[in-house]
């Protein structure tokens, strides 16, 4: 990386250009200054078309409109952050306002307006314009654009977005003068909530927050078809996984997260979320993303990832693979409990069933099997009252899968939780069970196992269908799918 355009001649405090402010930039002579001024190309963009999601985004924001009358509405993209020093994380745009725009562009702001005559809202876009090349900005500022690329001008965002843009810079001083209610979504920019303090309640602000969790419970066309993208991207990173077991024995997790970390960058935006890389007994620690432990032969990998789409859906996909290409007794006896209680699991999803009912039926097949195993006292009634099988499978058995990867996640109990399923929402089936290494009440064989089987599963108008059945589950034809891509290599 290199460094930041300094002075030639440093001064007292010798801080970086882009620091600097109000037009004093030690070093940078007055006919250099003039000079960058001119000699450049017109680039601006006129054969623009909307993006994809630019209708379906105008329809979020209408509904949003409607259900807060009369009030302004201010969800923030949310700012960079520092990493180190002079460095920032990657940006990554809040949920809610790539859910009611279709943008991911830092610093940005969507505001509705309410109109003067109270029916509905006037949305803006406000963010940055194009770096000025009069005062230098675009070269002299660190964020300007010789240093971090070409922004979309304003006229160019309003088209690809199908909503109006503004300078960003304005809305701070707006948003003080503004008069009436507003309700913003925290957590991504403090300048805006600063600017908002003597106008905004947490509690307000909270519904808002929850309003759009909710709204998102129910995918739209354009949403399953990126949730299928993710899951189509990811199932090819398993696949990249299983040709490179043997150099990850020779190495360790990490040339598995690296492996599958390239399928998502080359073919999305990023992963979903940190990879869990489990080989061996990592694999009983639900999130294990140190991915830094050995690959064993004889052991299995709980492989947990999913690939994020440049519209930032993301898959959430787990399979658990014998390291060798091969299920030894055991393994695949806890395998195949695993596989038969996700098997009841997927088939309790369907519109009109209660959101918990998934949870219960693979719980219930869990529970059989340890009292089967004689690792628990039965009836399995009694089992599930007490919730005694919990000490092995620890977890829920699935979520909301959307922009999140736990999406929908502000969305009220009753919606969510205790709520009914819908055609068109997708949520993860994922039971699992987990024999810690140091499980003194389990025979020793148990310890340091750990099965997880995670599909990502779309609730249609007649029962469901499932967006990663491209990926084996069943134990002999998870075998046989690593054979043919290792070429029985083991």
């Amino acid at each position: 990386m290199t460094d930041e355009l300094t002075p030639e001649t440093p001064d007292e405090d010798e801080q970086p250009i882009k620091q600097r402010k109000n037009g004093l930039y030690p070093g940078v002579s007055d006919e250099l200054a003039e000079n960058m001024k001119s000699g450049w190309a017109d680039t601006e963009l006129r054969d623009l078309e909307p993006i994809e999601q630019a209708p379906n985004a105008a329809r979020r924001r209408e509904a949003l409109s409607r259900r807060f009358p009369g009030e302004r509405l201010v969800i923030p993209a949310g700012n960079l952050k520092t990493r180190s020093n002079d460095t920032e994380y990657d940006f990554r745009a809040s949920t809610e306002f790539v859910y009611l725009t279709g943008d991911q562009t830092d610093d940005s702001v969507l505001v509705l307006e309410p109109r003067e005559d109270g029916e509905g809202h006037d949305a803006t876009v406000y963010r940055l314009p194009r770096s000025d090349r009069e005062n230098g900005e675009f070269w002299l500022n660190g964020m300007g654009e010789l240093w971090v690329g070409r922004r979309n001008s304003l006229s160019e965002a309003a088209t690809l977005l199908g909503v109006a843009c503004a300078d960003v810079r304005e809305l701070a001083g707006k948003l003080r003068a503004a008069t009436g209610p507003v309700r913003v979504v925290r957590g991504h920019d403090a300048g805006i909530e600063e600017a908002l303090t003597d106008k905004v309640t947490a509690e307000r602000d909270e519904e808002l927050r929850v309003y759009l969790s909710e709204a998102r419970l129910v995918k739209d066309d354009f949403e399953v078809g990126e949730l299928q993208k993710a899951v189509d991207s990811t199932v090819r990173g398993f696949e990249d996984v299983v040709k490179v077991l043997d150099k990850a024995e020779a190495t360790s997790e990490r040339y598995i997260e690296g492996t599958f970390f390239l399928r998502a960058r080359v073919e999305g935006n990023d992963v979903g979320y940190g990879s869990i890389c489990a080989a061996g007994p990592h694999a009983t620690t639900l999130h294990w993303v140190r991915n830094n432990g050995e690959v064993r032969s004889g052991d299995l990998l709980l492989l947990d990832a999913g690939v994020e789409t440049t519209t930032l859906y993301t898959a959430d996909v787990t399979r658990t693979l014998p390291i060798n290409g091969t299920y030894n007794d055991l393994q695949r006896k806890i395998y195949d409990a695993v596989y038969e209680a996700q098997e009841a699991g997927i088939a309790a999803v369907k519109p009109g069933a209660a959101f918990r009912d998934f949870h219960d039926a693979s719980q219930r097949v869990l529970a059989a099997k340890l009292v089967e195993w004689g690792l628990v006292e039965g009836p399995v009634e009694r089992v599930l009252e007490l919730g005694l099988q919990r000490r092995w499978t620890l977890h829920g058995t699935g979520h909301m899968l959307g922009l999140d990867v736990h999406d929908c996640a502000a969305a009220r109990t009753e919606a969510y939780v205790n709520g009914t399923l819908e055609a068109g929402m997708v949520l993860t089936v994922e039971p699992g069970l987990y024999f810690q290494a140091d499980d003194l009440t389990v025979p020793e064989v148990y310890r340091g196992i750990g099965v997880r089987i995670e599909d990502d599963i779309l609730v249609t108008e007649d029962g469901n269908r499932n967006l990663s059945a491209a990926l084996p589950r069943r134990s002999d034809e998870v075998e046989a799918w690593m054979a043919r891509l290792t070429g029985d290599r083991a």
